[in-house]
């Protein structure tokens, strides 16, 4: 089983039924999912950011988001110091270079719809 790493675009998509969320999916199905620990909170923002545009659908989302522990996802620590270096390097914010910067050490499919950081994956 092959590791992918995904972001919190990718996995927003899935949680909160987005158009992009089945093919997101197939893409990760079957394998070893990973992300820096700092998927948690990126997600948690995304909930909130819905909440605030969206206060009808307040219990949808929330249910929605309880799902989030549902999903094997290890989470891994990325050095800092290396994360300044790729973000500065690429032009990246910190946050979407410690995805990158974890793909990378590992040796995965970072999975993301984040257009910038697929441009800066394939480079």
């Amino acid at each position: 089983m092959a590791d992918k790493v995904v972001d919190a675009s990718a996995l927003a998509a899935i949680i909160f039924s987005e158009p992009e969320g089945g093919s997101v999916e197939l893409r990760l199905a079957g394998h070893r999912l990973l992300a820096p620990t700092l998927l948690p909170y990126e997600m948690s923002s995304v909930c909130l950011k819905k909440l605030r545009q969206h206060p009808k659908d307040r219990d949808a989302i929330r249910a929605r988001f309880r799902k989030l522990p549902s999903f094997p996802i290890d989470l891994h620590d990325v050095e800092p110091p290396a994360i300044v270096e790729v973000a500065n390097l690429l032009h990246l914010s910190a946050y979407d270079a410690s995805y990158l910067l974890l793909a990378r050490q590992r040796r995965a499919e970072l999975v993301t719809l984040d257009k910038d950081l697929a441009d800066a994956a394939r480079a």
